[in-house]
This record gives structure tokens, sequence and C-alpha cells, in this order.
């Protein structure tokens, strides 16, 4: 068996140090960098409290700095493990889901063969760099420009141009002495199959450079000028250098950018890539123009433990997110998962930060989607679960996702949580679905504006359903009547709006307080708030449904409306202050009291509740409801704190 430099280089590339010596080890947290690869540890190889085992994932290397051990992963389980050097290569091999070499006679000249393929790689960037900056380049600056991409980014990442015409990179290379061989080899040029004429691979493209976590060239991208293009993005070929399915493009310097507390983001292309850091987010990386595979995934882990992966979205998008989840799931451990950050439809990266900006790109990756409900969302969009066959059919298509995890006690959280979805998936069915109704899925939207399922979940959790109505009703009162806004400045100011939505458009009255004209307040609100959350606002069913909102409604009954609804807001918030003290206070036990208190914290939300405007409405019955509802909530916080105690 020969172990050559070319197959050992290629299986440290494909391993992970900070993997293999994190199995023996247990990192020290505050003084590791993940995301830069730069972890701390006792060393395993003598008795020590301090973590003075360092190991660089870029190197490859570890080094003890009290007992002076050092190596690399192969060494690192040949000394752990005490295995002969072959045996510890030949486990990891087992674990990179690679095969040990048959005898390799000629292991040199495949060596010297890529070092010479790698330097063309770097000629021809450096070709391709000059051809932007000159005369022939003019259009594709223009280009560049115009996606907002100055001089300094181009040089970061070595933007060049290939010319249009057919073989100008061909013969400037066989002047350079480099033989047709080898300018074939590494994939830049082409042999015609008729004619036998060798012309450039990439021809009116930008060209971007692909770089290995090394960073040495090893293969281009290239995106077309002409809209008509048959392709308009082209790689490399596979070649002895470029394994398309085992690269990121930007894998070396976003490993540069990452540090603590920022994610590593996966966008889905060279230009995502580059815009993304234009606008200050260096952490990113993207598949080469195919779906992202098992062995990316893993270098993608290796840099951090998960990855947000960004995508449109649109139907497509949601697609490609189900696809890497079922490829992920086998393989999720502990610092292996990802989540999911979907973009407005039909938007990419440069879109979103062009049009809303770097604030709600931060704000989109803070509200990523974990990976579980994103299953949970293919699962039940667009199904109503109205018997028990129908349940059956969700039960069992869970049952067949957790068996796709091998991690044992993973699965166990991942079947607790789906057990939490479930029941209030079901709750919902009972309580408040309308029967043949359907929940839109994530990634679909009425008029093209950003959906996030997700995030209105978390919603629905945290703001009690009657709050977020009476927040609404107050804005619109106050927007068709923009001359009560300052009569109720001091109590909009004091309010603490609980949905997002209903915040932005608070502190766009607020602005314009001394507005007179509803039609033109409206107006500067909408196109201030750059969507259709004004509209989303202001079209719930409900406020229809409420006399004050009547176009010809006297001045005193919008003032008694705005009111009474700020009050009912104030006591609601006031019961849950009281109850939640309570329940603190419980202490494993209930006295006379803590009961006084929750009861008369219900009585004054009561009291607020019922006003003479409503009284004389006849509305009686749905106080009593809510009444009801509110003692059950205040019954099962008492119940759940004793038995936790």
């Amino acid at each position: 068996m020969n172990l050559t430099p070319t197959f050992l280089d290629e299986l440290r590339s494909r391993i992970s140090i900070v993997q293999v010596v994190g199995k023996k080890v247990s990192w020290d947290q505050k003084k590791s960098n993940q995301g830069r690869g730069d972890m701390w540890a006792p060393c395993p190889f003598h008795q020590e409290k301090t973590a003075s085992f360092h190991v660089d994932e870029q190197k490859g290397y570890y080094y003890c700095f009290g007992c002076q051990a050092k190596g690399d992963a192969i060494g690192f389980i040949k000394d752990t493990e005490n295995l002969s050097f072959v045996d510890a290569v030949e486990a990891l091999v087992q674990e990179a889901g690679m095969q040990m070499p048959k005898l390799d006679v000629g292991s040199q000249d495949k060596l010297d063969y890529r070092k010479k393929l790698i330097n063309v790689m770097e000629i021809s960037t450096q070709f391709y760099r000059h051809q932007l900056t000159d005369v022939i380049g003019l259009e594709a600056r223009k280009y560049l420009k115009s996606r907002g991409l100055g001089k300094e980014i181009c040089n970061k990442y070595e933007i060049g141009f290939a010319p249009s015409k057919g073989d100008l990179l061909f013969k400037y290379l066989l002047e350079k002495g480099i033989s047709e061989d080898l300018i074939l080899g590494a994939g830049l040029c082409v042999e015609s199959d008729n004619s036998g004429q060798v012309y450039d691979r990439f021809r009116d493209r930008i060209i971007f450079p692909i770089r290995n976590n090394q960073s040495k060239c090893i293969a281009f991208g290239g995106r077309a000028m002409n809209k008509n293009a048959k392709a308009k993005y082209l790689n490399s070929p596979e070649t002895k250098l470029f394994d398309k399915g085992n690269t990121l493009y930007n894998q070396n310097l976003a490993r540069k950018t990452l540090s603590k507390g920022k994610p590593l983001i996966v966008v889905e292309g060279y230009m995502d890539v580059i815009a993304m850091d234009s606008f200050g987010f260096g952490q990113c990386v993207a598949p080469l123009g195919t779906a992202i595979t098992e062995r990316q995934l893993y270098l993608l882990w290796n840099m951090s433990p998960e990855p947000i992966i960004a995508l449109d979205g649109d139907a497509a998008g949601y697609r490609a997110a189900q696809r890497l989840i079922d490829i992920a799931l086998p393989l999720l451990n502990i610092g292996q998962s990802l989540r999911f950050c979907l973009l407005p439809e039909g938007q990419d990266p440069d879109d979103v930060l062009r049009t809303l900006g770097s604030t709600t790109m931060v704000d989109l990756l803070t509200n990523s989607v974990p990976l579980i409900d994103l299953l949970w969302e293919r699962e039940t969009a667009d199904k109503v679960f109205d018997s028990p066959e129908r349940k059956m059919s969700l039960d069992q298509s869970i049952r067949n996702i957790l068996n796709k995890i091998n991690n044992v006690e993973l699965r166990k959280h991942y079947a607790s949580g789906f057990t939490s979805l479930r029941s209030r998936l079901f709750n919902l069915e009972r309580g408040r679905r309308e029967p043949g109704t359907r929940e839109k899925p994530l990634w679909r939207n009425a008029r093209g504006a950003s959906s996030s399922r997700v995030k209105k979940s978390l919603i629905a959790l945290s703001v009690n359903v009657e709050e977020r109505l009476r927040e609404a009703l107050v804005l619109a009162l106050m927007l068709r009547h923009p001359g009560f806004i300052l009569e109720f400045m001091s109590e909009l100011e004091a309010l603490e709006f609980r949905i997002k939505e209903h915040q932005a458009i608070a502190l766009l009255l607020l602005e314009h307080a001394e507005e007179s004209n509803s039609k033109e307040l409206s107006t500067k609100i909408t196109k201030a708030l750059a969507g259709q959350i004004l509209e989303k606002t202001l079209n719930l069913q409900y406020l229809s449904l409420v006399p004050a909102m009547n176009a010809n409604a006297p001045e005193p009954q919008i003032r008694q409306t705005i009111s009474e609804e700020l009050a009912k807001i104030d006591a609601r918030r006031g019961v849950e202050r009281e109850i939640r003290d309570a329940i603190e206070d419980l202490d494993g036990k209930l006295d006379e009291g803590i009961t006084w208190r929750v009861s008369k914290a219900a009585e004054a939300n009561n009291a607020a509740n019922k006003s003479q405007a409503e009284h004389e409405s006849g509305d009686s019955q749905n106080h009593a409801a809510l009444s009801q509802h509110l003692q059950s909530f205040i019954d099962n916080e008492i119940w759940k704190k004793k038995k936790s105690d």
C-alpha cells in the first residue's frame, strides 16, 4: 500500500481536526473561537487543569504548550488510540468517506502535476484581472458598478473579465511557455471535436476565481455579459484540482471573517457572496451552481456549528431547503445543525440590501428558522387534520423523519419538539381554525411581500389575540381621525406595542401628529413602511365591526372607543404582571394572600373590559367567555408551578 502525499493531503482537507480532537477533549469555550477554527482544551496527553492544548483548524495541526505534543489529525488518532500510522489513516479514511489507495508508483509525478496546474490558474487569474481594467473590460466595469461593486471589493475578490474573442487566454498562456496539455488539463480551454481548434472556455464573462481552503486558485466561475447566453453562470469543469461537490466559494476568506457571535451565511452564488460582503457580511459562502452536497455540509460544519442557509422565499427556495434537510437529517449531531433564512419572494440578498438595507438583513438572519420548523412546515402546510386517519398519517410521517436521525439523544429532542408542535396544531384545529381553512406555507405570500409563518407563530404565542386586535383598533382609529393623535399622545407614547408592525405605525403616527388629512397621512405612512404592513393591519375583519370605525361616527363615540381600548390594554397587561408576580411567589404552596391577589387582578381586568358602550350593545356573553378564559389561564399557571415544585 502506497500512502502518497497527494492522498494524505486530500484526506487532511476532507476531515476536520477540530472534530477529530473534539471527540477526546472538552473545549474551553471562553478561550476558543470556533468560527476561526482556533480551539483550546486541557491536553489529553498529560494531566492539567488549564487549557494549554491548541488546535488550529486552518493549519490542520495541534500543539500543547505544556508537554510540547504536536501533530496533525492522523498523528492524534495514532497516539491517542495506540494505532499504527496506516491504521490511523484507515480510521480517518472511513470517517471522510474515502477509500484506501492502491499501489501508486507515480505519486510524486501527480503532486508535481497539481503544482503546475495551480501555477497555470494563478497566471490566468492575473490575465483576467488585467482584461477587466483594460479598455476591453469597460462594459463589464459598468455592470459591476451598477451592482454597487467598487474597485476595492473587486480587488478583494480578484474579479476579472474574459473577452469575447475566442482564444486570447490560450495564446497568452502559450506565450508564457505553458504547454497545451496543461492548459486543457486546467479546464481553461476546450478542443473542438470537429476542427481540433482550441478555444477559451470562458468568453464575454465576468470571472470569479475559486480558491480552496489554502487560498490556491483551483477553478473559475463566469457570469455571462450577454443576456441571451445559454448559461448565465458557468464553472470550470472537474479537474485534478477542482471537485465541485467538495468546494465552497469564498471559504478561505469567510473563515477569516468569522468571529464569535457572527453566523456563517450560505447564499446561492458568487454575486450574492460579494454583495453581502460589500454591506459588511463577509462571513458568506456559496455552493457552486448545484444543490448543497453532503461533503459541502461537512465543510460548512467545519467552519460553524449552525450555518444559516439564506434562500429566496419562493417555492423554488422552499424546495431547495427541503432537499437540503433530507441530506442533513442523518448527519445531524451536537455541533452539526442548520438554520434557514427565507428572503422576501423574488429577491436575492443584493435586492434586500439595496432596497431594505442591512438592518433588514440583520433582522432576517436573526429570525432564521430552526430546521425542525421547516420539517413541520412540510408535513402540515395546506393540510387539515380533522380525522383520526389524517392524524395517524401525520404521526407516521413524523416517525419516518425521526428514524432518519442517527444520534439517539438528538432524536429524543426532536421527538419532544414534534410532540409540542402537534399538540399546538391540534389545539388550533379544535379551537380556532374554520373547517376547510389552511394555513399558508412559509414560502407563500399573497402580494409578494416577505412572509414568515414561524415569526407569526411566535407572535401568536407571546401576544394574546385580543390584545393584537385592540392595538390595531387604536392605530386604525387614530389614522382615520388624526385629530385624536395629539389628544392621546401621552398614552400612545407610553403604550408598549407588542406587534412589531404596530410599533412602526405608532412611531410614524407620533412623528406626523400634527397632520389633519387622513389620506395624506396614510400615504406617507405606507410609503415609509415600504410594504403592505399598513394594509395588513387595517384590513382585519374585526375592525369593520366596531361602530367608531364608521366614517360618519360622531367624535364623542370615537374618543370614548379610543379611551376604552387603551384602558383595556393597560388592564390586561396589569393582570399579566400581577399573575407573574403571584406565580413567582407561590414557593411550593398556595396561600390565601396569593389567591386574593390573583382574583383581584382578574376582577380589575373584567371591570376594564365591561365598558358602558358594550353593556348597551348586549355583549356581556363575550365578556363572560373572556373572564372564563382568563381564570383558566390563572388556574393552569398555578397548577404548572405546583407540579414543577
